[in-house]
Parts: C-alpha cells; structure tokens; sequence
C-alpha cells in the first residue's frame, strides 16, 4: 500500500465528534466557552511552517488535498486509457512538478509579453496593453468583466470598477501606523527585487518602483475602503456605455472593448465613477515610461509564483513572510494543486479536477442527508421570522416569500464547464496557468447581454468553504467541506446541527444580514422592508457592530465592527436557526447524553469546535484589515454571549463573561 493510499485511509477513518481530550477542563465554560471546548487543541496543534494559520477548516483542506494529490499522481502516471478530463489534469499536474525543466526556463515565458510592453509609446499603447493583459488574468488599471445585473438579476451586464493595486486595501497606502510603513517599505524592496529578476540593473529596478508605488498610490486614493465596498448601492451605476465614454473622453473604451474581445452591448455597470476618472487622469498625465514599469511590475507580480525558483522565493517572501507571517514554503505539489484547482480565484480545471474527486470522495448519502438538513433549517428559520416580535406583518410576507425562493446546490454542479478547447501541454507549466485563466476570463467575457447561468458555481467541488449569492438567492455548499468535523451523516444529530447545521444557517442569515437583506426573493438589489422594520433593524445591527469592535485580537488591533457585520449577524443567526432545528429533530427522541453531555451541551461543543484555529499575527493584522470575517475565537464565543439557550445549557449565570448583559444582548434572527 502506498503512501497516498495510507493517508487516503486516515481521511476515510476521520469523524465528527466531540473529543474531550481537546478540552482545557480548568477553563470554566461561562468564562472562555471557545477555549474551554479548545484548550488543549489550541496548545497542541502548533501553526504549521507553511501555514499562516491551522485550524478545523486548514485541518479539512489538508485531507482533501491528500486525495487529491494521490488523484493527481495517478492520472499523470496513466499511459494509457485516461479520459479527456484524466488527460488534462494529469498532464497540467506533470508539467507543474516538473521542477527542472522550470527552472531552466527562468523568466523565458515572460519575454514575449516583457517585449510587447517595451514598445508602448503612449496612453493608447497603455490602454491597450492593460486590456491585453487583462485578458489572461493580470490584474491592473482597472477592473472590467460580466457580473449579474444588481437590479435585474437574471441578466449579465458589464462592469467597470476599482483595480489594479498591489498591496491588499487602499489603507496599506496611506496608513501611517508602524505596521503600515514598514510594509510599504518591504513592498518596494519587494518590487525592485522581482525587477531585478527581470534583468534590469539594482538602480534602474529602484526607479521603476518608485515609478509604480506613485501610480498605484494614486490610483488608490480613488478607490473605495474594503467598507465602502459592502454597500452595493455605491457600486452601481448603471448607464449607456455611450454615457460612460463620455465622461472620460480621455479613455477610448471601444479600443479597449475590442482589444478584450468583449461581445457588443449598450449598457454597463460604471460601479466606481470617481476611480474610473482617476485612472483617466493618472493614463493620460503619467509619462509611459513609469506606465510601463507598473505594467511590468503586475505582469511579474502574476507570474512569479509559477517561475523559476527565484521568481517563487521572492514571491513568497512578501505574500507570504511579510504579510502573512509564514516561514516555510509549501511543497510544490500542494502549489500545483492550488493552480489547477483554481478555487474561487477561477482559471485552472476546477471543475475537470472536481470531477474526479467527487467520484471518489462524496458518497450519495453524504447529499441526501445534507438535502434533509437544509430543509430542516429552512423549517427552523421560516419559525423565527413568523415570531418575530420587532418586524412588521408585510415586511414578514416578504421575508417568507425570500426564504421560500432560497435555491440550494449541493456538492458539485449539475453541468461542468467544458474545457476542450484549452490546450495543456506536458512541458508548458506556466503556459498551462496562462490558458486556462485565459479560457475562464474568456468564458466569463462573453456572458455580457446573456442570461444569467444559474447552474453555475462560484467555487470549486473540493472547496472547504460555503456561499450565499444574493443575486442568484441561493446557498452553496461544495462536497469538500461537507466531512468531520463540520459534517458527519453517521454523527448524531448534536454535533452535525453545531457543525454543518450551523454553516448552514450562516448561509440562509447572509440573505437577511445587512447585505443580503437588500436584495429580494428573485436577487434583485429591491428594498422589500418598511420603514419601521428598517429602523428596528438597523437597531440591532449596529449592536452587533458595537459588540465585535470591542474585540481585540491583538494589542491595540480591534476587529472592524462595520467591516465584519454582515458575517457577525451570519454568526449569530446560524447559531440560532441551527440550535431550534435541533430541538425539533429530537422533539420525540430521548435526550440521552453522550460522555456526561447533553444534545444541547454537545451542540454547543460542535459549534466551538469547527472555530479552533491558531492564526500567526501578521496574518491576523492582514485579516483585520481586508476580511469581512471576524477572528475565529470571537466568531465562536461572540455570538453564544447573546444566547439565553446557550447560557441555559451550561447554566452560565448573569455577570459571567459569556453572558452579555440584558440590555446588551442581541437578537435578531
């Protein structure tokens, strides 16, 4: 038996349950609840070098990319009979582990774009090469695809928005915190290092830098803050492609329409005016020389990972050192899966990967018991919001009628994407990265004018990960996270509501958190609420938002209250949806206990349990500032400090810790 075939076992062998080994017994419950379930997992599951955090969720991805690295390895070494779908993701696997014959090749792959940069002689050279480059996935000027329409949501509509920036948000610009400029600093050294790479000389390198961080740094004054962007309305603006030419005449929008291959259309999403202009601006003042430092610096950026030794290491000293707090790189293998694999980012062959890996990895049972839960949850919410006391009877029709609409995918899609026409080659690793994110921008171009592809999904099989998408009002749940320890169909009832239960009423909360609630039954960006329901609402939210603000991961890091709202009443909803399914599952079942537990106890326990994470403190201080997610320790015991039915089952008395005061304590859903 193999190595792979061993651990394809232990991944088998793995099992939702509550461990009492992982406990921290001399913690009390109603003071730490998550280090309590927690303790011992958190003091004996050390960060892995090439992790920036380890957790259940990191735990999970790292079975699932077992399996998939032995599916890998096979299909490459299939000489004969392998299907068109085996074929691909064997050969795009081979030409990523064939270290050597990358590294022999340095920066080659990259000569022919490096080229058709250097001959740029102006701002429509500019223009050109940005949508160009757009077009294989580099991300730079601005960005520019097909997204549903907001308000009629069964329709593609093109969209103009912000882009283009290297560091994470537009506060790492011009923050002037320590943290913040000693990033900027490393970031520039970062830049005239991979330019250096490219073979230009130390002080030319430091020139060009300089020349891109200007560029950017003007461009991100332009642009939204990560919470300005949760608001839909301010990224909407719908208009005649011919209104929007107009207002930067200085941007030939059908040169760039058609060096993109975008299909003819009439109406565009300008999502972002004001950064739109900008760009216009810093395209026609910005000397080319400095344009073509910047593009270079984005195409290497893109590259880096997937070149030579050299080009990966300084990648991984920024994106992963710097930012991230990670000291040892990853195996190649699991960065060729991350390639192929393509996630949420697109490109790869997602879905030809996810194809073999749910024949092999997600039995039937696993998504009738799955369909059971959801329907469950459904039941459960659909409760809560007939007895809401603070929202209005018209407001609840709605309400209903949305729940009601909720479309759920589970596992994997029903139709895949179809990647034929995309050539893999054996001995082209970074040509392969370069066509398949070609074939998906290319896909995803021309949707515009089109109806909207409801069948189509926003991750990838094996993700360990689940979604709400308010324009299509649907809940997502990929195969790869419906395992231990969120989700076990052999579990009892306790520890499958407190883990996939939960997710699952996370999901169905985000069509009703401060975002989703915008959109209506069909997806469309509808305000369905009255103006009392509203108000009474938006009372509540901004307790929430308080509440998590007060938090503070790290000394003088407090968690971003605005930021991460609509996950933190995603939280606090699934917990509560999830835990009033439970008890009309056991309704007429004997509440027996488990180890000294009860199915309330050991809902709870499960719920804590899929939080434990250790996270480094640069990843923490990244995350704080660009995630809408709260820390883990906060996202298990936030949300139960609101809960009467949490401090019931472990009798949590009033003034303890995990018991927020009356007047403090939040109930929304």
């Amino acid at each position: 038996m193999t190595g792979f075939a061993i651990l394809f076992v232990l991944a088998l062998a793995a099992k939702a349950e509550i461990e009492l080994k992982n406990f921290a017994p001399e913690t009390k419950p109603q003071d730490d609840f998550y280090r309590y379930a927690n303790g011992n997992w958190l003091k004996n599951n050390p960060i892995p070098g090439d992790q920036a955090s380890w957790g259940s969720f990191s735990e999970l991805a790292e079975r699932n990319q077992m399996n998939l690295r032995a599916i890998c390895e096979r299909v490459a070494a299939k000489t004969a009979g392998a299907t068109p779908v085996e074929k691909m993701v064997g050969d795009f696997y081979a030409s990523g582990i064939d270290e050597a014959a990358i590294n022999a090749a340095g920066m080659r792959p990259l000569q022919l774009e490096l080229d058709r940069i250097a001959a740029l002689q102006s701002p429509t050279d500019v223009l050109k090469a940005i949508a160009h480059l757009q077009s294989f996935g580099v991300s730079c000027g601005f960005s520019f695809g097909s997204v549903s329409d907001q308000k009629q949501s069964d329709r593609e509509i093109a969209r103009l928005g912000q882009g283009g920036l290297g560091l994470p948000e537009r506060g790492y610009y011009f923050n002037d915190d320590e943290k913040s400029l000693k990033i900027r600093q490393q970031y520039l050294a970062h830049i005239v290092n991979l330019f250096v790479l490219l073979g230009e000389p130390r002080d030319a390198a430091s020139n060009s830098a300089q020349a891109t961080m200007a560029l950017e740094t003007k461009l991100a004054f332009a642009a939204l803050s990560a919470v300005q962007l949760r608001d839909p309305y301010r990224s909407y603006h719908k208009m005649k492609l011919s209104d929007a030419a107009a207002r930067t005449p200085g941007i030939d929008f059908q040169l760039f329409l058609t060096e993109r291959g975008a299909p003819p259309f009439d109406e565009v999403n300008l999502a972002h005016p004001e950064f739109i202009k900008a760009f216009e601006t810093v395209l026609t003042t910005t000397p080319v020389a400095d344009w073509q430092a910047y593009l270079r610096w984005h195409l290497v950026r893109y590259a880096a990972p997937h070149l030579s030794e050299a080009f990966v290491r300084e990648s991984f000293a920024f994106n992963s050192t710097v930012l991230n707090g990670v000291s040892e790189m990853r195996p190649r293998w699991k960065r060729v899966l991350a390639a192929i694999d393509g996630g949420r980012g697109g490109g790869g062959l997602g879905e030809g990967l996810g194809q073999l890996y749910v024949a092999e990895y997600f039995p039937p049972e696993a998504k009738k018991r799955m369909a059971k839960l959801i329907e469950d949850l459904r039941a459960s919410l659909g409760e809560r919001l007939t007895a809401l006391d603070w929202m209005d009877a018209p407001t609840k029709v709605k309400a209903r009628e949305k729940l009601a609409a909720f479309g759920v995918k589970i596992g994997y899609p029903e139709k895949w994407i179809d990647y034929s026409g995309v050539k893999i080659s054996r001995d082209d690793y970074f040509g392969n990265v370069m066509r398949t994110d070609a074939f998906d921008v290319s896909r995803r171009l021309a949707r515009i004018g089109q109806a909207v592809d409801r069948t189509e999904w926003g991750m990838t099989p094996p993700t360990v990960n689940a979604y709400y998408r308010p324009t299509n009002n649907e809940i997502v749940f990929p195969a790869g996270i419906l395992q231990p320890p969120f989700f076990d169909f052999k579990a009892d009832d306790a520890v499958n509501y407190g883990g996939i239960g939960a997710v699952i009423g996370h999901e169905m909360t985000h069509g009703f958190d401060d975002k989703g609630s915008l959109y209506d039954a069909k997806g469309n960006l509808n305000n369905w609420w009255s103006e009392e329901s509203t108000n009474k609402f938006k009372a509540r939210t901004s307790a929430v938002v308080q509440q998590f603000a007060a938090y503070e991961p790290l000394p003088g890091l407090h968690v971003n209250g605005e930021l991460t709202q609509g996950e933190n009443i995603a939280d606090l909803g699934g917990a509560k949806i999830a835990y009033y399914a439970l008890e009309k599952a056991l309704a007429d079942k004997p509440r027996v206990p488990i180890d000294g537990f009860t199915p309330e106890q050991r809902f709870f326990l499960s719920w804590a349990t899929v939080w434990r994470n250790n996270m480094r403190p640069e990843r923490q201080r990244l995350l704080v500032n660009t995630d809408p997610h709260s820390p883990s320790e906060f996202r298990a015991n936030g949300p139960l400090s609101n809960l009467d039915e949490f401090a019931k089952a472990f009798a949590v008395p009033e003034g303890a810790p995990m018991r927020r005061p009356a007047t403090e304590r939040v109930n929304i859903w």
